[in-house]
């Protein structure tokens, strides 16, 4: 035994470790107790409802100009100059080449001077047929000479029409050396340089004017999305969406500032790849999209009114490719349902089967729960309230705080 003058030696907080040391021997004597059975699992679930959803189908494309135009020659010359800046803007009638045009500007004062002479030989010929035909009346002339007078004069007729016609035809050829641009928009590089010879109707063109404001963008899309897009049309599951814009999606993955509108659908199917063409419209006021770049465009096929969507998380596929969805049944516990789903609208499925609007639908805690057990469904997003402390966890936090004092 310790006298009290040896228990005074020691401080209060040494005596105070010395019971808790014996407290836990004494525990270690003991059976501890099991730990308290786990109660029902809490789950976070989405509570399906239906909703109007217009559904798109990205397809790939390739811009094309909305007009273009191959520069060629019509008569053969020489290149004499280039009156264009490559890669500038032209106008529809702006001179882009001049050819040397010396001999058809001689061929052109030829026929100019036979028209001239054809009209001389016409005046004289109506004077002609003038006067023999007063002769004719007293016969002074004979019959014959005033006939071969009506027949100079519809001959010299003739010959005025004829050469008014080559002095056209020459005209023309002249204008022809003097090439212009067919279309308004943006002119290439130029093929050929001054000095070279160029020939009527060459298989090269001398350059390529095309108008990129609006563009084109060409679509494929597959024929058998198309019967079943018809399919559904028919059968009331969608309804047309009218005139809905078409987005551009460019390569990098942006958005195009502007949107498209649908030009037209071809009516028959390429069979090598199973697929129909479509057109876009596109503005293209600031020359972003050039032609042959590789675009998306996002079309609408229809809307469905009465649509079922489900979180992504919610939805699970077996390597067999079926899907399965976790519901919370009528009477509180989880239960697995196999649903048809056809497309993803952001992060949701589309649900085509197996789920009605009122299903709770698990989308967080599946780990805790198995099909058949009693859930605790919590609407995800809902604010949980803060945890409070038990009576027991208040009483046992009060001699831990005193001794945290001392």
């Amino acid at each position: 035994m310790l006298s009290k003058k040896t228990l005074s030696r020691f401080p209060a907080r040494a005596l105070l470790l010395g019971a808790v040391a014996l407290a836990a021997l004494a525990a270690c004597g003991k059976t501890q107790a099991p730990p308290p059975a786990p109660g029902v699992p809490e789950v976070s679930v989405v509570t399906l409802q239906q909703q109007k959803v217009s559904l798109t189908r990205e397809l790939p494309g390739r811009t094309n100009a909305y007009l273009l135009a191959e520069v060629r020659p019509q008569v053969t010359g020489i290149v004499k100059q280039r009156l264009f800046t490559e890669g500038g803007m032209v106008k529809a009638g702006q001179a882009l080449y001049q050819l040397d045009d010396a001999t058809y500007q001689a061929n052109t004062a030829s026929a100019r001077a036979n028209l001239a002479r054809a009209k001389a030989t016409l005046k004289s010929a109506e004077l002609n047929a003038q006067r023999s035909a007063e002769l004719a009346k007293i016969d002074a002339v004979s019959k014959q000479d005033n006939e071969n007078a009506a027949a100079a004069l519809a001959q010299a007729k003739a010959d005025v029409a004829a050469t008014e016609a080559a002095l056209q035809g020459s005209s023309v050829t002249l204008a022809y050396a003097r090439i212009t641009s067919p279309i308004s928009g943006r002119i290439g590089k130029s093929s050929v340089t001054q000095g070279a010879l160029v020939t009527a109707n060459q298989a090269a063109p001398l350059a390529t004017v095309q108008q990129l404001d609006p563009v084109y963008v060409d679509l494929t899309q597959s024929s058998s999305e198309l019967l079943q897009l018809r399919k559904d049309l028919a059968a009331g599951k969608l309804s047309k969406s009218g005139d809905v814009p078409v987005q551009i999606v460019l390569e990098d993955g942006s958005r195009y500032s502007h949107d498209g509108k649908l030009a037209f659908s071809d009516v028959s199917v390429d069979p090598g790849t199973g697929s129909f063409s479509l057109r876009v419209t596109v503005p293209n006021p600031d020359s972003i999209l050039m032609p042959g770049m590789y675009v998306r465009a996002v079309v609408g096929n229809g809307v469905r009114d009465n649509a079922i969507l489900v979180p992504q998380q919610g939805i699970a596929r077996d390597p067999r490719g079926n899907t399965t969805a976790m519901v919370v049944g009528k009477d509180g516990k989880a239960e697995v349902r196999p649903v048809k789903v056809s497309r993803t609208i952001g992060d949701k499925w589309l649900v085509d089967d197996g789920l009605a609007a009122g299903d709770r639908v698990i989308v967080a805690g599946l780990q805790k729960i198995k099909p058949g057990v009693p859930v605790k469904a919590v609407e995800a997003g809902a604010n949980a309230a803060p945890a409070q402390p038990t009576a027991a966890g208040a009483a046992a936090a009060k001699p831990a705080a005193a001794a945290a004092k001392q």
